[in-house]
């Protein structure tokens, strides 16, 4: 293989107009290996030798020509016969804005002369971040069979990356005597709110649920590839699919098509009229993952039958763990034919190389049948510690690939038991385990929560490093970013420490929290917050970007949250009160939140300091939990409780807890109960200038009735509901019963804050609102409920 001469001339002018490089603003497609440019799937694939584009290439390599080309690739030959081979360490560096990006990277396992593709065998990175590792080309594909089983992904690789920096650099290591190649190249700036905070991620599957394959032309938003489900199916008798290509519709801003086309949302597998198996049977689908990462699971729903609520009311199940229940489409998604999305995270341990997910009936809910609905999901692995790349070497190399042979049923079932047995064992194992390491810990090492010195921090830090996932900050960034801590730029003080508004990345404003060194918090919160956040990813929980462990500092770099603190907008700040709809919407946000961190992992997380200032608001009203320092992992599965000191803030702690000192989710409960009545009366937890009796909020607001007694002044000043209102005391005052056994769980809440909304719209639509302020509002509950002044 001989460089041609222009590629040397190619190379000689890089450094010419490297300085004239633009940051990438829209999507670039690149033709690799090619000094010409073609058009496939409706896209325009540059290539990568013409100058003038905004790249550069470290080192040109060899640019390749395919010596035999399958007429059974139709229109990707024109993409495949050409790519650029690297012998030695080469990158694609791109001048971009710090954002969020899609990297697809084209392999076709082609002989380019005497190079023969599938004995490549090279590392992939970009900005560090370690994609693949030891990456090796499939072999040869009956490419006229793949197509028509709609298995052409077998080519892709994607990935997606959060920037900080303003390049992106996309670097090949070939392994010594081996050599790197890529035959096309994709880089896609995408929304920021497209996936939660991750320095990066790859997609492992995208299914379109019921329905055909999604080609590249027919998702405009990101090109992507949406396959067919069935080959992952355990049973495919266990439902069937069903259609609507008429009226379907994004259910609000936030799910468009950057999240999926609504081609995914118009085809669905459902168990309804199922004639072939139980009803009670659960649908699953089985994939094949690399162990020892996280995984972010996004399901895809629209009902497209039922136009009522509680018709179709389901469980969804993550590795034989219940992620949801009392799940209803229509209820969430806000009526019949909306598209609508929810996440989940779920970790996989190191030997375990499957992911289950399933889908059933929920024989706890009235008024609906054993059915359940899916019309989309798609499966993302999480970076961990800097890396993507699973470090040993894959049984199969892409989506395609992984399910070329599928397992009989027998075998499936064979492996469910013993996947169920080994998770037993382990679980055994480990709680053994635990037993011997607590009896052998010295007693001065059991209550770290009590060391502060600087000789501890610095212990601290140089033994957990290794674990954290986040930005590092400089001091001297910190202090830019911060005006060298202006108290000027102070919005908020906990028990932390200050809270300061910064910018970073020339105008990306964040929250920075700078830990006083006189706080009772230390460096156990400190770590625990970065331990927490590292593995928590949900829409409703604030996102950590970073952090500063330098000079004796302990400094968290957050999302910033323009709108403040929920306590802010209620009592004591200067920010405007919210409307009663604004006031729901943020307790079912963080509601959504806290029920992820109660069922979104296998022990689940107990937040422990849940308080209406631990609950912000961004600048669209989105609620997000923050803030945990004092988070407790959840009790082990033989195990009813978690034994530990009690922590928290004052008018919120649960009374169990306290008394017996023994932590459950359950304590999370009664602390939101306390903040729903914040909600609705605009007034401090414990405000001891008023008469006894009145001092704590909670014990005061429950005694109240009618319930019109309670509620803020503004809101009596805008028109309100009062089913809506008398509904939201109820649920508070379960979530404050006496024991926790009991309080409802936070998914039930959940479920009733949402039904509340919908009183209180019903009443809007029904132009009725007026009616209920005032004395009229009272005169409604007593006529309802029987009850006297």
């Amino acid at each position: 293989m001989k460089f041609n001469v222009l590629f040397l001339a190619f190379l000689a002018s890089l450094s010419l107009f490297e300085a004239s490089v633009e940051a990438l603003s829209k999507p670039l497609f690149i033709n690799c290996g090619s000094n010409s440019s073609i058009t496939v799937d409706g896209r325009r694939w540059t290539g990568d030798s013409i100058p003038g584009q905004n790249f550069t290439l470290s080192s040109v390599g060899v640019a390749a020509a395919a010596s035999t080309i399958s007429e059974d690739l139709a229109i990707y030959g024109s993409l495949y016969q050409t790519a650029r081979i690297f012998n030695t360490s080469a990158s694609f560096n791109f001048a971009v804005v710090p954002g969020n990006y899609f990297i697809r990277l084209h392999y076709c396992p082609f002989n380019f002369g005497n190079f023969i593709a599938s004995g490549s065998s090279f590392d992939l990175l970009a900005n560090n971040l370690k994609l693949l590792s030891k990456f090796s080309a499939p072999g040869e594909i009956d490419w006229k069979n793949a197509i028509s089983n709609s298995s052409i992904s077998t080519l892709f690789r994607e990935f997606s990356l959060s920037v900080n920096l303003t390049e992106l650099r996309i670097e090949f290591i070939p392994e010594p005597g081996s050599f790197a190649f890529v035959n096309a190249l994709e880089v896609i700036p995408v929304v920021d709110k497209l996936f939660p905070s991750s320095s990066g991620m790859e997609t492992m599957y995208r299914l379109n649920v019921g329905g055909r394959k999604i080609e590249p032309s027919e998702d405009r938003a990101l090109w992507r590839n949406w396959n067919s489900d069935e080959q992952f199916m355990f049973s495919v008798n266990a439902a069937h699919s069903i259609s609507n290509t008429s009226s379907v519709t994004y259910s609000s801003v936030n799910d468009t098509d950057v999240f999926a086309p609504l081609l995914v949302y118009e085809t669905a597998r459902t168990m309804t009229d199922n004639q072939v198996v139980e009803r009670r049977f659960n649908v699953s689908w089985r994939f094949p993952v690399d162990p020892n990462f996280d995984y972010l699971i996004r399901l895809h729903f629209s009902e497209l039958v039922y136009d009522k609520p509680n018709q179709r009311i389901f469980r969804i199940y993550i590795n034989n763990k219940t992620a949801a229940e009392n799940f209803d489409v229509f209820v969430r998604a806000g009526g019949k034919n909306k598209a609508y999305h929810e996440d989940y995270v779920t970790a996989i341990s190191p030997k375990v190389d499957s992911l289950w997910l399933q889908l059933g009936p929920d024989s706890l809910a009235s008024g609906s049948g054993g059915d359940a609905l899916l019309n989309g999901v798609e499966i993302f692995k999480l970076s961990r510690n800097g890396i993507l790349a699973h470090s040993h070497q894959r049984i199969r190399a892409t989506q395609s690939s992984r399910v070329a042979q599928k397992p009989s049923q027998k075998t499936l079932w064979a492996a469910a038991a013993a996947f169920a047995f080994g998770l037993m064992v382990v679980g055994l194992s480990v709680y053994v385990g635990l037993l011997h390491r607590r009896n052998k810990t010295p007693p001065e090492k059991k209550n770290p929560e009590s060391t502060k010195n600087a000789v501890t921090m610095k212990t601290s830090f140089n033994s957990k490093n290794k674990n954290r996932v986040g930005r590092r900050f400089t001091m001297a960034e910190i202090k830019i970013a911060t005006r060298n801590f202006d108290e000027a730029l102070v919005i908020g003080t906990g028990g932390f420490g200050k809270v300061y508004r910064g910018e970073i990345n020339e105008g990306v404003t964040v929250a920075i929290k700078r830990a006083d060194k006189q706080s009772e918090q230390g460096v156990r919160e400190f770590e625990t917050e970065i331990e927490m956040l590292s593995k928590l990813r949900h829409r409703h929980l604030v996102s950590m970007i970073g952090f500063c462990d330098e000079q004796g500092e302990m400094v968290l770099v957050y999302e910033y949250m323009a709108n403040g603190t929920l306590r802010s907008h209620l009592v004591g700040g200067d920010r405007p009160s919210l409307t009663w709809r604004q006031r729901v919407g943020t307790c079912i946000g963080a509601a959504r939140g806290l029920h992820y961190l109660h069922t979104g992992s296998e022990r689940g997380i107990i937040h422990r300091d849940v308080k209406s200032t631990n609950i912000l608001l961004d600048e669209d009203f989105v609620a997000k939990v923050a803030d945990f320092g004092l988070s407790r992992d959840g009790p082990a599965v033989d195990q009813t409780h978690v034994s530990t000191a009690v922590k928290g803030s004052f008018g919120y702690l649960d009374p169990e807890y306290f008394r017996r000192l023994q932590l459950t989710e359950k304590s999370d409960l009664f602390s939101f109960g306390v903040v729903l009545l914040e909600v609705v009366c605009a007034r401090p937890v414990i405000d001891t200038t008023l008469p006894n009796g009145q001092i704590n909020l909670a014990e005061w607001a429950l005694r109240q009735r009618p319930v019109e007694r309670i509620v803020d002044p503004r809101l009596k000043e805008e028109g309100y509901s009062p089913e809506s209102v008398e509904k939201f005391v109820e649920i508070a005052e379960k979530c404050l019963a006496d024991e926790g056994k009991n309080r409802p769980t936070m998914g039930e809440v959940l479920w009733q804050l949402e039904n509340v909304l919908r009183l209180y719209e019903a009443h809007v639509q029904s132009g009725v609102e007026a009616n209920y302020c005032g004395g009229d509002w009272s005169r409604s509950l007593e006529e309802k409920s029987g009850r006297k002044r």
